[in-house]
């Protein structure tokens, strides 16, 4: 029964959406009425109102849409919260202030003589659109009615022109920022977390350990991962659409021939130029740049385009005279003030100690200040013009609305469908096919794609995504990225605006297209555009680095980047420091042998045996690499015979865990039945059956299996323990150096230390008790921030509690300097030793810190990090580990 109001459920929801009831509604209407439907049905039939549904029952489902649509609304951190109506707004405000119009009439004049030229302009045009506003429907609109009728007037054949206006206009989807990349971040970050939760059953299952390393979870996405991720596949598609627009061109010239431009390419031209394409092409760089360099989260960001925006608009819509780019240059000043205040001063109120301090804050806030005068004169300039700013505000409180009711309505049709075991069915129907991953991939991306023929990006996003990306993400068999699978469904949702009868892009431009412009010519135009998102599908597909490099490097480069011992790591890293073995080896045991005749006679004797120990282990490891290597070798041999076995019992166990839980169903409903000897004599011989086809399928399980699998599990566990010896290895040879690497650095403290406590007993001897406290505490605390300086900050912070007493006892101060001379003594050392050694010291740490040093790292230096973004950007199989 459950799979009957299942099909209601889709069958009410697919009713409403097709005789254009509105979405917002249709989606949570549908969920409401099939759980009431169910609860009502189970009352009137089993007496009980549970009875229907997979687990729990209409309060439980109805609670869980309540509380899904309560944490859209009351969690502000949200990126969908904030981020999206800040990118809307700048969007429309663009659009609005004929910023658009300007760059398709400068582009068509500047790429005109080119073959192909006018189309070319448009999609050059429709990438920055999209960059600036991501607003399809405005950039359809805007191109459809500018460069159309002159694309036609020129011998455009329509199709072509139809075809590349709707193609550029949809790019806003997936080049940032995008509302799509927005959304689907979002409800990939509860996806990631199923996911991560049924790869460690997995794990658990299949190995019997309790606990999965870390380095097997899942990686969650942001809304700046997905920016990051899908910003080259929108170059990708951009450079697919010129070049299928310039190759036609020059096989049919007569179908796209070239628009000379009827000016001069002067200094005016240039200007012209300039003037239409720096403004939106820095919009651009302040909002992505922000991102990628780790300035502004998303939210920030979203601000600064919006902000960006209003001031651009400002001068577009003036009526122009002397004034007319104030405002721009006035916003353009107070963030270079800004930028210089920043990185000069510390501008946290917060920490303001020193007169320095207080002119960092004044040039700070005189650069806030303004900025705001700037927001301010071209706001008002937005709203005088043409009443545009309260239009545009109208506009995107609408556009909001619209997205947040629809991410409403799906919580709930989301709560139903796994209230009536919909999830676990296609979990079941997905985990079932042959292939494994790459089947269960396709399948869902051929789901999405029919889907685009009928729904908008948001409802294929908020549906369709929560439910099929935790079992995407949870296979280990491809272990790919949460930001790799939002792109790819991205491009793939791309289509839905593109695909007849209802793609969206094609409404838009219907509407502003002439008569003569047949609806079968844009349905014609379009397809070789689909065909061409379609390979850039492909692309991505097969070179996930495309997708997950940009966020891995930005990730590792950041200030917040993780730090070199994090477990998911180590495998790039130990493969750079394999091939630094390999090509610089013997530089790295020459450093270690020029070590061994550092003279380290001026050093504590149990720093030096620490020394002697770590080069020890420094040669050793080499060794540890070698016996890693040679293992990886075994293992990777060794899942030669293991691979096709492991494929054939894990799928074997998996249905037979299906099975089981069907049992276990039904031994449930036997031990409710309650004396119904009708229902417990079905269920049993149901179950019974099920039983002995469970027992058939574990019976096919290979005899060979269990010795085939114990010894791939033993050398498996010997990577492990040669990984953990190579780990320990040279974390033992490095920690050394570290230590007296700082122990000498302190050397120039402990002189400006010993001044200080020189010249302490000439300088309290004419202060009075409270005075010399003072400069006691002062001394102490410079003595605090050196290694083992607690010798010496001791008896200072006695001298200061005599000189502080009730009753000053300023003999007993005066001989706690005498003490703290003495500890002096027992770390002076470090002022002789720097001298002797202190080079030599720097010249091998800096010989084998980024290779058997580089885990000690406080994080990865540039050349290792961009070496560990590009490894870990490609997708490895780890299946064989479940």
């Amino acid at each position: 029964m459950e799979v009957l109001f299942l099909a209601t459920l889709v069958v009410l929801m697919a009713a409403a959406l097709g005789s254009g009831y509105p979405v917002a509604f249709a989606l949570p209407g549908s969920a409401i009425i099939t759980i009431l439907l169910a609860a009502a049905t189970g009352y009137v039939l089993e007496g009980n109102t549970d009875a229907y549904f997979a687990i729990g029952g209409p309060t439980q489902w109805l609670s869980a849409g309540v509380t899904n649509l309560r944490g859209v609304y009351w969690e502000p951190e949200r990126d969908t919260l904030i981020a999206i109506p800040l990118f809307i707004f700048m969007g429309i405000m663009l659009q609005r202030s004929k910023i658009a119009e300007d760059l398709l009439v400068t582009m068509a004049q500047l790429f005109g003589p080119v073959p192909g030229g006018l189309g070319i302009s448009v999609v050059v045009v429709g990438a920055l659109l999209a960059a600036t506003t991501g607003i399809v429907g405005a950039t359809v609109v805007a191109m459809g009615l500018i460069s159309l009728p002159a694309m036609m007037r020129r011998g455009y054949s329509n199709p072509l022109a139809t075809g590349t206006i709707a193609a550029s206009g949809t790019l806003g989807q997936i080049i940032p920022p995008s509302i799509v990349l927005i959304i689907l971040a979002d409800q990939l970050a509860s996806a990631v977390d199923q996911a991560d939760t049924a790869r460690k059953v997995l794990y658990r299952e299949a190995t019997g350990e309790i606990s999965m390393p870390s380095e097997y979870g899942v990686v969650s996405t942001s809304a700046g991962d997905m920016f990051l991720g899908a910003l080259v596949p929108g170059l990708l598609l951009v450079g697919l659409y010129i070049l299928f627009i310039l190759g036609f061109a020059l096989l049919r010239p007569r179908l796209a021939p070239p628009v000379p431009y009827e000016g001069a390419y002067d200094f005016k031209f240039a200007g012209k130029v300039a003037l239409t394409l720096i403004p939106p092409l820095a919009l651009i760089f302040l909002v992505l740049g922000s991102i990628i360099g780790g300035v502004a989260t998303v939210n920030q960001a979203g601000a600064i385009g919006a902000c960006g925006a209003l001031i651009m608009a400002g001068y577009r819509l003036h009526k122009g005279g002397l004034f007319t780019f104030v405002p721009a240059i006035i916003g353009l000043i107070s963030v270079a003030v800004i930028a210089y205040a920043v990185a000069n001063f510390d501008t946290n109120v917060k920490n303001i100690d020193t007169p320095e301090d207080v002119q960092g804050i004044t040039i700070a806030v005189a650069g806030v200040a303004g900025l705001l005068f700037a927001l301010l004169w071209s706001g008002w300039r937005t709203y005088v013009t043409d009443n545009t700013l309260v239009e545009v505000m109208i506009d995107t409180a609408k556009t909001t609305a619209l997205v947040f009711i629809i991410l409403l309505g799906a919580a709930m049709l989301t709560a139903a469908f796994r209230a009536f075991g919909g999830e676990e069915i296609v979990k079941h129907f997905l985990e079932g096919l042959p292939g494994g991953f790459w089947t269960k991939f396709i399948i869902v991306m051929l789901v999405i794609f029919v889907l685009g023929f009928f729904l908008d990006f948001i409802e294929i996003a908020v549906v369709v995504v929560p439910i099929v990306a935790p079992i995407l993400l949870a296979d280990p068999g491809a272990n790919v990225t949460a930001v790799w699978l939002g792109v790819m469904i991205g491009l793939n949702i791309q289509t839905s605006f593109l695909t007849p009868p209802f793609g969206f892009a094609l409404f838009y431009l219907r509407g502003v297209a002439p008569a003569a412009v047949r609806t079968i010519q844009m349905y014609k135009g379009v397809i070789a555009f689909i065909a061409l998102q379609l390979t850039a599908l492909t692309i991505v597909g097969f070179n996930p680095q495309l997708v997950n490099y940009l966020p891995a490097r930005s990730s590792l480069l950041a200030e917040t980047a993780p730090p070199p011992l994090n477990p998911r790591l180590q495998y790039c890293m130990e493969e750079f420091v394999h091939e630094e073995f390999r090509d610089n080896g013997d530089a790295i045991r020459a450093a270690i042998a020029e070590a061994r005749q550092i003279d380290l006679s001026t050093v504590p004797e149990d720093l030096r045996e620490d020394f002697a120990e770590g080069l020890d282990a420094a040669e050793q490891a080499f060794d540890r690499m070698t016996e890693m290597r040679d293992v990886q070798v075994r293992l990777a041999e060794g899942a030669n015979a293991y691979r096709p076995q492991h494929l054939i019992v894990r799928a074997l166990q998996r249905d037979a865990r299906q099975l089981q839980a069907q049992i276990d169903d039904l031994q449930l409903t036997i031990n409710r039945a309650q004396g119904n000897q009708g229902v417990i004599s079905a269920a049993e011989t149901e179950r019974d059956a099920l039983i002995e086809e469970r027992d058939t399928l574990l019976a096919q399980v290979p005899e060979t299996w269990t010795e085939v699998e114990a010894d791939y599990v033993a050398i498996t566990r010997e990577d492990r323990q040669a990984r953990n010896a190579y780990r320990r290895m040279v974390d033992q040879a490095y920690r050394p150096v570290r230590t007296l690497r700082e122990e000498l650095d302190s050397a120039a403290d402990l002189a400006a230390l010993q001044e200080s406590l020189t010249g302490m007993i000439a300088e309290v001897r004419d202060l009075d008790d409270a005075a010399a406290g003072a400069v006691f505490a002062r001394v102490a605390d410079q003595a605090a921030l050196i290694p083992d300086g607690r010798a010496i900050e001791a008896p200072l912070r006695r001298g200061a509690e005599a000189l502080t007493a009730e009753a000053p006892q300023r003999s007993a101060a005066i001989s706690q300097i005498r003490e703290a001379f003495a500890g002096l003594r027992e770390i002076g050392w470090r002022v002789q030793a720097q001298e002797a050694i202190g080079a030599q010291i720097v010249a091998y740490d800096a010989a084998i810190s980024d290779t058997i040093g580089l885990r000690q790292q406080d994080r990865l230096p540039r050349e290792q990090a961009l070496y560990v973004a590009a490894c870990s950007a490609d997708h490895r199989d780890i299946s064989l580990n479940f």
